[in-house]
């Protein structure tokens, strides 16, 4: 039995000069492109093929503003995150981490519903999954490496692991915290007034007016996943 899931893919495809970067979710499909010499990110565009606020796609000028000139190897620590679309912003840290490889890369993340505060979850590299962890009540029981830590008590341990796996797990960490959206109705996650201040959406100036405009994808019976069918 196909068990009821929240599902994520992100693909990485560099170029000469040129990365591009995309993700698809239940609430999002974005892409992000950053154009650079090699050592300075020189242009960065955003794009909104899905999002759920009205407001969300005037995140993309912060992107800009936010990356351009920014160095590839520090891009992760430009700061702003919260006057920037999350999203956008994770996927172009990405992107910079993996401007200069030669083959694209695509991690696949499912994070399973709660059934009596149990959530299995894992994320695959390019097919293979790589990380599989077990929550209960926000807390985690599997791997033993994290057994008993909340998210935010995560940082220590992730910290610790090659710079690929640690990757992976602030992926797998992040989509764990978001997919809990999907166990609360949708009226009452949809007043931007009522939620912090994390991201452009909710800003203040921008939660006043912010309005939702999708519900949720539900891929777990979809025929396609997120992101099938890239060339």
């Amino acid at each position: 039995m196909v068990r009821p899931a929240f599902h994520r893919a992100i693909v990485i495809r560099p170029e000469a000069g040129q990365v591009t970067a995309l993700v698809e979710d239940d609430l999002h499909h974005m892409r992000v492109t950053l154009d650079h010499d090699g050592e300075v990110i020189t242009c960065v565009e955003g794009e909104m093929i899905r999002a759920p606020w009205s407001t969300c796609p005037g995140a993309r000028l912060a992107l800009a503003e936010t990356f351009t000139g920014a160095a590839l190897d520090t891009a992760a620590a430009v700061g702003a995150k919260k006057q920037n679309c999350t999203h956008l912003f994770d996927i172009a840290v990405l992107a910079a981490a993996h401007a200069r490889d030669t083959e694209p890369t695509r991690y696949d993340l499912r994070v399973e519903d709660p059934v009596e505060g149990v959530r299995p979850m894992d994320i695959a590299r390019n097919g293979e999954v790589r990380m599989a962890w077990i929550e209960k009540d926000k807390r985690f029981l599997v791997p033993a490496a994290i057994a008993g830590l909340g998210y935010k008590e995560m940082g220590p341990w992730i910290a610790s692991l090659a710079p690929a796996d640690a990757e992976m797990a602030r992926l797998l960490r992040g989509v764990a915290v978001i997919s809990h959206g999907r166990q609360i109705p949708m009226e009452k996650q949809s007043d931007a007034t009522r939620i912090p201040p994390n991201c452009h959406t909710f800003q203040p100036g921008q939660r006043e007016h912010a309005l939702r405009v999708s519900g949720i994808h539900d891929f777990t019976t979809a025929i396609h996943g997120p992101l099938d069918g890239l060339p």
